[in-house]
This record gives C-alpha cells, structure tokens and sequence, in this order.
C-alpha cells in the first residue's frame, strides 16, 4: 500500500513527497481512512510509529475546504516540545496547502500567540496556556471541526484532566474526537468514554516496549552510576544519546559533568527557558551536542531519529513511563538500544518491566570496571581485632564470601554477561 491509495489532494500529496513519506505506517494504513470518514477514533501505538502523520494527513485534507483564518482544528499535547514537533509536522506536510498552525505554551510571550492565532486555521496548545487565551478571550473555538488529544496517558500523568475537562465545555458540541496514547491505563479510558461517540478502536501494537529496541541490565551502586555512565559513554560509536534523570537538577548537575569529562552535551529540563529548550534541542539535533540529558519533559515530543541509545540513568517509575523513554530509539524502523543502570533499589520496577518484554533484559557487567570502588572521601570503619578474628572463623579462613563478591553479591549476577565494549 501507498499513500495514493487515501486519494488526498495534490497539495496534501505535494507535503508527503516533501517529508520523504513512501509507504504508510501500520498506525497511518489504519487510521486515516477512518478520520478521513469523519469517525471519532481512540488510537493505541507506541512512540516512533508515525501517528502524528496519522491525524495531521486526514486534518489537511478537510481544512481545504472551507473558510480559512479560523480555528478549525485543535491538537492538545502534555509538553512544548511535542506542541513544537507537531507544529513542524502541519508546516512540513501542508506547505503547499496555504493553512496555517500556531502553538500555545507557557514559558513565551503571550501577545505573540494572540497574533498567530488570529490567522491560524490549526492550534497545537498544551492545556494550562490555551486555558490561558480562553479566560482572556484571546482565542476563538467557536468554528472547531476537530479535535485531537495526543498523549492523552501522559496529560493524565502530568496532571491536565481537570484542563482538559474544563477546555471540552468552551468547544462546539459537534466535532470530530481523535485521541492518541501509547498506553491506555484506566483513567484514560473513563476520558475516552467522555468525549468520543462511536469511536473505532485502532491498535497497532501491545502496550509493550518497540521490537526494535534491545535492552540491557548494567547493576551498579548508587554512587558509582556517573563513572559507569562515563565508561559506557566512553565505550561507544554513537552519534546521539539521550539519558534520563529523575530530577532536574540532577540532569543539570550529570551534563556538566559529562561536559567537564569532554562529552559534549547539554540538559532539557523544566527549569530552562524556552528559548535555552529549543537551543538544547536543536543542538542535539544538529549534533553540536551528543548527549541530552532529560528529564521526562523529554520522554515525549523528541523527534530525533538518529537516537542510538537511551540510558536510564535514574529508572522510572511505571513500566508506562520506560516505554516512553525507550520509544525515543529504535524509531521509523531502525534498531536502538537501552541501557538501564539499577540500583538495588530499583529491583521492583526492573522486575515490573521486564514482565512487559516478551524477552528479559540482558544483565551486563564491564570486566574493567571497579564495581567495588568506595564512597569517593569515605573513611574505612576500623574493625576491633577480635571481630576480625571471629569475621574470619565464620567464613572458613577469608574475609570475603567466597564467590568474591561480598556484600554486592547482587551487582554481578552469576549470569551476567561481561562486555567490554557496549554494542551500539
């Protein structure tokens, strides 16, 4: 199948050709026949699989008819960043068509969104914003025809339901509904229920990380995880990785370091100002920067797919939340890799994760790697004489058990696969 089988018209045909599009995706071949029906849709696919294509295609062709200069369609989405890729996507694939798309976000100035959104016939808008240019009537939704939820499960996440709620009471009652999640827990169905009539359901994957990313274990103590990242780092051929923190001061903290260690790289995380996200971004991008570390801000709307590995410096904290992250590599088809240092702390949520693959993670160690280093500056307990002579009586003569391992007999598993050069 091709795209000449949907029949968009040629100017929707001229922006496929443009972005290099040859073949739909399986999220594209069963989606856009549907929306171009006028159907509400609950789409199921994970990240990388072109459903931002699947609903930006069928929303071109039906804003060619009809007034232009009007708010025809609205696309809600949980981070600026994907409000930015998303934005990219109608001006890639409707430049020839004359429509026009505006973003609404925090963090930039806001009489500047009042001008784009006066002529704009697309709003891509994260929720707090938009709620914003509503209460100040900056922004008309009046003549809204469809309306998109993209990533509904992290918007659920990140706490926008009531926004969402409270947005759905100033739009038309007669519209078109499309929703878009990699995940579909709960609370997410309950919305579902709320906005879509009639939905078809399409579902192109199972809510489980892309076949296309391989998974690898590194257990390591938590005060030696940013040597072993600079040794993995150090170890590899790759153009662009991307590492998770939990918190942003630590993913501001670990990229100076990484930069102090002569790797270059930068941090994407909330404390920056929008303009130091996108130069972030757009250095990544360009390859002026080889390493971002993110936070989740970073787990959706990050459309780089030259991704070779992502590294879960901190592990999250849902399956959900991983599938996101790792959803950054391995994209559009191509094979990437995911590399998890754990902590023994994170033996619940590796567990939890690894019942979500199909094939475990693989548990690797570094034979050249010092897993038994001490605290950096800690001082060595002295050990009174007769607890050392008792210490050596319990185990048979030597003072350490006697696979060698010690007290971090978890950090190097006996089936643990030793690699020195981490594939990439």
């Amino acid at each position: 199948m091709n795209f000449k089988a949907f029949l968009f018209d040629p100017k929707v045909t001229a922006g496929i050709a443009a972005a290099g599009f040859s073949t739909p995706t399986p999220i594209q071949t069963q989606a856009i026949p549907r929306i171009l029906q006028g159907r509400d849709l609950m789409g199921l696919a994970q990240t990388g699989t072109g459903k931002t294509a699947a609903f930006v295609l069928p929303i071109l062709q039906r804003l060619l008819n009809g007034k232009r200069g009007l708010t025809r369609a609205l696309v809600i989405v949980p981070t600026r960043e994907l409000a930015d890729q998303i934005h990219q996507a109608f001006g890639l694939l409707g430049g020839r068509t004359g429509l026009r798309s505006a973003t609404v976000y925090g963090g930039v100035g806001f009489q500047p969104q009042v001008t784009a959104l006066r002529n704009a016939d697309i709003a891509v808008a994260c929720p707090g914003r938009l709620l914003d240019h509503i209460g100040r009537r900056t922004v008309d939704l009046s003549h809204l025809e469809v309306l998109v939820l993209d990533e509904a499960d992290q918007m659920f996440d990140m706490g926008f339901l009531p926004d969402i709620r409270k947005i759905l009471t100033h739009l038309p009652a007669l519209r078109q509904n499309l929703m878009f999640s990699a995940t579909m827990p709960a609370q997410i169905q309950g919305l579902a229920g709320e906005i879509l009539k009639k939905p078809v359901r399409v579902q192109v994957a199972q809510e489980a990380p892309a076949a296309t990313v391989s998974h690898a274990l590194y257990p390591v103590a938590r005060h030696l995880k940013t040597a072993l990242l600079l040794k993995l780092l150090g170890s590899m051929r790759a153009e662009a990785v991307l590492v998770f923190t939990r918190t942003k001061h630590r993913a501001r903290q670990l990229a100076a370091k990484l930069g102090k260690a002569g790797l270059a790289s930068a941090s994407l995380q909330g404390n920056l100002s929008q303009a130091q996200r996108r130069d972030a971004m757009n250095g990544f991008k360009s390859g002026k920067y080889s390493v971002l570390v993110a936070t989740d801000i970073a787990a959706r709307g990050i459309d780089v797919s030259n991704i070779s590995h992502v590294i879960n410096f901190d592990m999250p904290a849902t399956p959900e939340i991983y599938i996101h992250r790792i959803g950054r590599t391995g994209r559009a088809e191509r094979c990437g890799e995911a590399f998890n240092l754990i902590t023994e702390e994170d033996r619940a949520i590796v567990a939890a994760i690894q019942r979500s693959m199909d094939t475990p993670a693989e548990e690797r160690t570094l034979p050249d790697f010092n897993y038994l280093a001490p605290v950096a500056g800690a001082k060595t307990p002295h050990t009174p004489r007769n607890v050392k002579k008792r210490n050596r009586r319990r185990s048979g003569g030597n003072q350490t058990p006697r696979d060698g391992r010690g007290a971090f007999a978890w950090l190097a598993p006996r089936n643990a696969k030793a690699s020195a050069v981490p594939s990439s």
